[in-house]
């Protein structure tokens, strides 16, 4: 499966994280230890996993700029998580294209939260990218 499957496994464990409120790296490596992972999986939910955690206030902020009309305290933990992914590979990682971040996201959403999730999450990350091609 590789980056797929790693995608949705840091989904889970910024949910985890989350709901647990625990941000800390030792939650990072305790998850990667006891998940059933390749090599590649595991170096990438722990590279985005920890950039994520480094950059929050950067990562909300700009999902807050980008969620018309709702607060980010109101999003749906799980549309949360895949916001912050999409968000880390949009601003973070440039070997990853575009399309590919909001097309992930989207079926990561239609797996494990609403069609109107995805929908959202669509017109949200849509936006995002229409103000960072104006900067």
């Amino acid at each position: 499966m590789g980056r797929k499957l790693a995608r949705e496994e840091t989904m889970k464990l910024l949910y985890q994280m989350d709901m647990n409120n625990d941000y800390s790296e030792s939650s990072v490596k305790d998850f990667i230890e006891n998940g059933e992972l390749n090599k590649e999986e595991k170096e990438y939910i722990s590279s985005s996993a920890v950039t994520i955690l480094k950059n929050l206030d950067t990562i909300d902020k700009n999902i807050s700029q980008n969620i018309r009309g709702w607060k980010i305290s109101r999003l749906a933990k799980v549309d949360l998580s895949i916001l912050r992914i999409a968000i880390y590979e949009l601003l973070y990682r440039e070997d990853i294209p575009i399309e590919v971040c909001i097309n992930e996201a989207i079926e990561i959403a239609k797996k494990y939260s609403t069609e109107e999730s995805s929908k959202f999450i669509n017109g949200m990350l849509g936006n995002f990218v229409r103000t960072m091609e104006n900067r």
